[in-house]
């Protein structure tokens, strides 16, 4: 293929040498006449590993090339790949200024024309953004069929750029709608790659960095506190790490209901306890409860917001196939709810009163005294003739749903129940 990319900095510079490796020739522009000389003359403008060697040899097959001048830059290419940066402003926001301009010259260039053209937006930018360029430039080539828009974030590590291009650990396409196409877009970016909403391929960019930041800061604050303590952070985290079924996998990485249960909040308040005696500061971890308070905070917001009276909680438990109340969100908005005086009904098919013990038994006879004439039998009891249905654990048939849950009863899933999405009109996910 035929391929302009636009702003020849990290992420353009080991761009542009793996495409010519795979043998695409590509027109590199830029506004910085000294990035440009250095890519016609096959040398890379940022220090890289194999980056020299890529662009050079780019360069001796006839592949390579550079310009100032973007009208001449897409009217000898097929594709355009837009890498310029998204700096900070002062006030931490993002600063679009460089990708609206290079956008904009690509859509005068391609109204002075008659050609079709293809552009991927790779630069780094919110949610929304590609919507809100395809809207204010792109909107009529597009209405014409002569431009196809993509957004594919990249996933580069400085220092390992290269071989994360050549096989990278995620890959996603940005499209319109999230449809899958046969675009050429989708060779460059790997038969593997996900299709996804522009919005979606946008944020995933900043999540996966943000989790990047969110386990250098936590690794750092464990090391804080075992430093104070007399512990070997090292030998902690190694064996945190070794545990790839809960620590270092996809457990626990689903959006859906606040933590609770008998070992979470007691663990997280009683080392920031033990962190604060012994005068460690540790913003993460001290924060983590107030998250998770704030979680709970905003589905009692949108039941709030439904207007129901009459509210059926599916799952009472902190999580399915247990019959631990302690700690459990669910527990906490039934009697929050109670207490702002609505009408509750309540389905936990693990739950039997009369065979709890301990501490288990003794907090929900302290909390909600009543509970036994809450609960029913089955959730088709439960659901019948109330307002509002709280799904915490997946407890109902697809054929169930559809027959018991009516068009006028608002849901809310708290967990992610994907027969329930399917199957009913007024529904809404906690967080999705």
């Amino acid at each position: 293929m035929n391929i302009s990319i636009f702003g020849l900095g990290y992420v353009g510079a080991v761009t542009a040498g793996c495409l010519t490796e795979n043998g695409h020739c590509v027109t590199g522009v830029d506004v910085l006449d000294k990035k440009v000389e250095a890519f016609k003359s096959g040398k890379s403008p940022i220090v890289e590993p194999e980056l020299d060697n890529l662009l050079k040899a780019g360069k001796s097959a006839g592949l390579l090339n550079a310009t100032m001048d973007s009208a001449m830059a897409v009217d000898a290419t097929d594709l355009s790949i837009i890498c310029v940066g998204t700096p900070s402003l002062d006030s931490g926001g993002l600063n679009l200024e460089y990708v609206r301009g290079v956008t904009s010259q690509i859509r005068n260039a391609l109204l002075a024309s008659t050609k079709n053209h293809i552009i991927i937006f790779r630069s780094t930018m919110l949610p929304g953004s590609t919507r809100a360029l395809v809207t204010n430039y792109l909107s009529e080539l597009i209405a014409e069929g002569r431009l196809s828009v993509y957004y594919c974030p990249e996933f580069l590590r400085e220092g390992t750029a290269v071989s994360d291009f050549r096989d990278p650990s995620l890959s996603v396409i940005g499209t319109f709608d999230g449809e899958p196409d046969v675009s050429p877009a989708m060779s460059l970016v790997g038969e593997n790659a996900r299709p996804m909403k522009w919005e979606d391929a946008e944020m995933i960019k900043y999540a996966c960095n943000y989790f990047h930041a969110l386990k250098v800061g936590f690794a750092n604050e464990i090391g804080r506190i075992a430093k104070l303590v007399d512990v070997d952070s090292r030998s902690v985290m190694e064996a945190v790490c070794a545990d790839t079924r809960l620590n270092i996998s996809d457990y626990y990485m689903r959006p859906g209901n606040p933590f609770g249960g008998s070992c979470l909040p007691k663990d997280v308040k009683a080392l920031i306890a033990h962190s604060c005696q012994a005068g460690a500061n540790l913003p993460i971890l001290e924060h983590v409860m107030a998250s998770n308070e704030a979680h709970l905070r905003l589905l009692l917001q949108l039941i709030e917001r439904s207007g129901a009276k009459k509210v059926a909680i599916l799952g009472l438990a902190f999580k399915s196939d247990t019959d631990d109340l302690r700690s459990s969100p669910m527990v906490t908005i039934a009697e929050t709810l109670l207490g702002r005086g609505f009408e509750l009904k309540i389905y936990d098919r693990q739950l039997n009163l009369s065979e709890l013990v301990g501490s288990n038994e003794r907090m929900i006879s302290r909390t909600m005294p009543h509970l036994a004439d809450l609960l029913r039998s089955s959730p088709v009891e439960a659901v019948e003739d109330v307002d509002l249905v709280l799904a915490a654990h997946k407890c109902m048939t697809a054929e169930e749903i559809r027959e018991h849950i009516g068009d006028e009863q608002q849901v809310i899933d708290i967990n992610g129940w994907t027969e329930l999405e399917r199957n009913t009109k007024n529904y809404q996910g906690l967080c999705w």
